[in-house]
């Protein structure tokens, strides 16, 4: 089936296996509608990525500004600083728009009649490359602004700014480029700790909700798939090794975050259920076996970002799978060790980045 590879010798349960070339998938004739489409979208995602990537804030600026509340050239210089930052977040968050309507087509056309999810998978290559790389491109934004506190600083002060000057009726320039409307939901945008992936979930669960002749579990088992190949190139060396560029890898990581991300936010009892189409173990210990500076963002993004880790149905293994996870990030050379109902850890130091709701209560002492 062209570049979509079967894997055999892995017989995991409930989980098909491909090997999907994500580097040279090219549509055929039947794809190319929408696959130009969604290609249109994707062109400008490098650039709000570099984009972003350089945003530096206007953080001197507004300090000076409100240490000094009635030095009017302070507070034009930081109002100057501001307002082009601000067009640009807009910029980001209507970008966000455009990417979730891609994802809907992209969804139309994996999870349409009469072929299953993989069916689609293994026929229309192109467009299983272009749905993973919007979840790399959401991953990839969302790790910038998480650690970007500029942006919701600058927001804040222009939306500051503009109340105190609608108080003494004062029409600035910049609403009309950013008006109160469109700042409300921006506001709302950026508030999230991963506004790109939330967007790609509320997507994804309008997408069933609406498609009511639809199976759900057409959805779900296509993203169950894509995150199965993923798991299965990472911990395969063989495979791994048919990728030009080691780039590749943290690609298919992301990708395989994003996807378990989207299921478990569509489907009913989520990711973690011993019900899951996904081998949550097995994944979570592909991520783990990597170093960690490349891991560290799309395990909290998992933490983070999922809705049914906590839940009843979550198995206890799972949580200690996580706890596992956790440590190793913070003690990568630590030895851990869990017998019963007891954790013994030589030395904490300071875990303020780990998890403890993910552990139940009473699960460890």
């Amino acid at each position: 089936m062209g570049n979509l590879i079967k894997v055999l010798g892995k017989d995991f349960e409930n989980c098909p296996h491909f090997f999907l070339d994500f580097e040279n998938a090219q549509p055929t004739e039947a794809e190319t509608a929408v696959w130009n489409q969604v290609s249109a979208v994707l062109e400008e995602a490098q650039g709000i990525l570099a984009e972003l990537q350089s945003y530096t804030g206007a953080g001197q600026e507004i300090r000076e500004a409100i240490q000094n509340p009635t030095d009017l050239p302070l507070q034009e210089k930081a109002w100057n600083a501001v307002c082009p930052l601000v067009v640009k977040l807009k910029r980001f968050y209507e970008f966000s728009l455009r990417l979730e309507n891609a994802l809907r087509s992209l969804l139309e056309a994996l999870t349409s009649p009469p072929y299953a999810p993989t069916q689609h998978l293994e026929r229309e290559q192109a467009l299983a490359k272009q749905f993973a790389e919007i979840l790399h491109f959401t991953l990839s934004f969302d790790e910038l602004k998480m650690t970007n506190p500029a942006i919701q600083n600058d927001f804040s002060y222009y939306r500051r700014t503009i109340s105190r000057n609608r108080i003494n009726n004062l029409q600035l320039d910049a609403e009309s480029e950013v008006n109160n409307e469109m700042a409300n939901r921006m506001s709302l945008f950026y508030a999230e700790a991963t506004p790109m992936l939330k967007t790609l979930s509320n997507a994804t669960t309008k997408f069933v909700s609406e498609n009511k002749t639809l199976p759900i579990e057409d959805t779900t088992d296509c993203l169950s798939t894509m995150a199965c190949v993923c798991r299965v190139m990472l911990e395969t060396p063989e495979y791994r090794s048919r990728f030009t560029s080691t780039e590749t890898l943290l690609f298919c990581m992301r990708v395989m975050v994003g996807v378990i991300i989207l299921y478990d936010h569509v489907h009913p009892v989520g990711a973690f259920a011993k019900t899951s189409k996904i081998d949550m173990k097995g994944c979570i210990k592909v991520l783990k076996d990597q170093p960690s500076n490349s891991t560290e963002g799309l395990l909290n993004a998992l933490r983070y970002t999922t809705r049914h880790l906590n839940d009843d149905t979550t198995s206890k293994q799972e949580t200690e799978i996580w706890l596992s996870a956790s440590l190793h990030l913070a003690f990568p050379s630590s030895s851990w060790t869990h017998d019963g109902d007891s954790r013994v850890i030589e030395s904490l130091g300071t875990l303020s980045d780990l998890d403890w709701y993910c552990l139940g209560p009473g699960q460890w002492t």
